[in-house]
């Protein structure tokens, strides 16, 4: 539903106001947003209080500092009330206010499991603010494409604010008044693509305070051609994990082969997945070996794959239980696993970075994240990387 959204007034560098999601910033990457600009998001939604304050006094700061902002015109509350069109790069959605109701009634679907730290973190923040910093990014399935066409009517006319973070052009329309009633959102079920944790944490404050029933989503619709999932690569670092002694162990899985030198990995694999579930090893010797389950794999045999068909049939699942962890476990010595969307970098970490070994997979469809979802079960860790991530600042909305 529509609501009174708050937003900088300082449009003309908003690209220098806004970040990525609080769970995709490293501290690094937090400390070059801070110093952007001293009203940057990222002062707010990952706070970091002056020396000589504790660490729990960092949330009543960010309430103190939004407070400040808004006395003093940085932010400031649309009139009336409104839906916020945004267009990042090719996908459009439309950030609008959501019930806060829990998983039970089942018109929001989760697909990934929540942990208590970020929760507590994030609840603490929104217990000190009353206030939606960032949204949840929901999924309509849109089959009768009405989102689609309404999204498509708004951004007919020029945008009413325009930035840019990492490289992705943002445009912003504000649908208002009249042009409300052309607008219809879609009915639930909607499907969480990313803010799982945000989501939970929205719904427990909803049960502490009913006035604060909604929360804050960007919505898109599942017709639209800009929803890209990236695949979520596997770095494993570790020494005494040599390809030999893996080899003959996944041939009763996969059909292997060596991807010859100098042609594209990321294409012949996509190639190779078309119809069934693949994935590459890259290896620190400079050899690709390219896997491709087997017609007649016993997939039932295999405990531990998941717990529901759709679980079963991710690729993201497969790999990592008959080839992620057959590298984890083929030495003594301890692991470390890293995670990355970039497959250049993946084989990078190999080739010059130390890494034993990277698995490159196909990204996971968003009909699966469906499936999974209305089976009522959770992916794997990092099965879906929503791209480009939306941004956090474009628009608020207090409670």
């Amino acid at each position: 539903m529509p609501f009174r959204g708050e937003r900088y007034r300082a449009t003309d560098r908003l690209s220098r106001l806004i970040a990525p999601p609080y769970d995709v910033i490293t501290p690094p990457e937090r400390g070059r947003l801070a110093a952007l600009d001293e009203h940057n998001i990222v002062h707010v939604m990952l706070p970091e209080a002056p020396a000589g304050m504790t660490s729990v006094d960092r949330y009543a700061w960010a309430a103190e500092r939004l407070s400040a902002w808004r006395a003093t015109g940085v932010l400031a509350r649309d009139p009336e009330d409104a839906l916020y069109v945004m267009a990042q790069g090719n996908r459009l959605g439309v950030f609008a206010a959501v019930a806060a109701e829990g998983y039970e009634p089942r018109r929001v679907r989760p697909h990934e499991q929540t942990h208590p730290g970020p929760k507590a973190d994030r609840l603490a923040l929104l217990r000190a603010t009353r206030t939606n910093i960032e949204s949840i990014f929901l999924i309509a399935p849109d089959k009768g494409g009405d989102l689609a066409r309404a999204l498509a009517a708004a951004v007919q006319r020029p945008p009413d604010t325009t930035a840019e973070l990492d490289g992705v052009g943002i445009r912003l329309w504000v649908v208002q008044g009249r042009d409300l009633s052309r607008f219809p959102l879609p009915p639930s079920p909607l499907y969480i693509a990313d803010g799982h944790h945000r989501y939970e944490t929205a719904s427990a404050y909803a049960r502490e305070n009913p006035a604060a029933d909604r929360v804050l989503a960007f919505v898109a619709s599942a017709r639209d051609l800009g929803l890209t999932i990236l695949p979520t690569h596997r770095v494993i670092f570790g020494a005494g994990r040599e390809p030999a002694a893996l080899l003959d162990g996944w041939r009763a899985w996969f059909d292997l082969a060596e991807v010859p030198p100098g042609v594209d990995p990321l294409a012949h694999l996509a190639a190779l997945g078309g119809d069934r579930t693949a994935c590459l090893v890259a290896w620190a010797d400079g050899r690709v070996t390219a896997l491709a389950l087997r017609r007649d794999a016993p997939l039932d045999s295999i405990a531990g794959l998941g717990a529901s068909a759709a679980v079963r049939a991710l690729d993201a699942a497969r790999v990592e239980t008959l080839v992620v962890k057959a590298i984890l476990s083929a030495s003594p010595a301890t692991p470390t696993l890293r995670y990355t969307a970039d497959a250049a970098e993946a084989v990078d970490a190999v080739r010059r970075g130390g890494a034993t070994a990277a698995v490159l997979l196909n990204p996971t469809r968003i009909e699966q994240v469906f499936a999974v979802a209305d089976a009522g079960d959770v992916m794997p860790p990092k099965s879906t990387y929503f791209f480009p991530k939306v941004p956090s600042g474009v628009v608020l909305r207090p409670l």
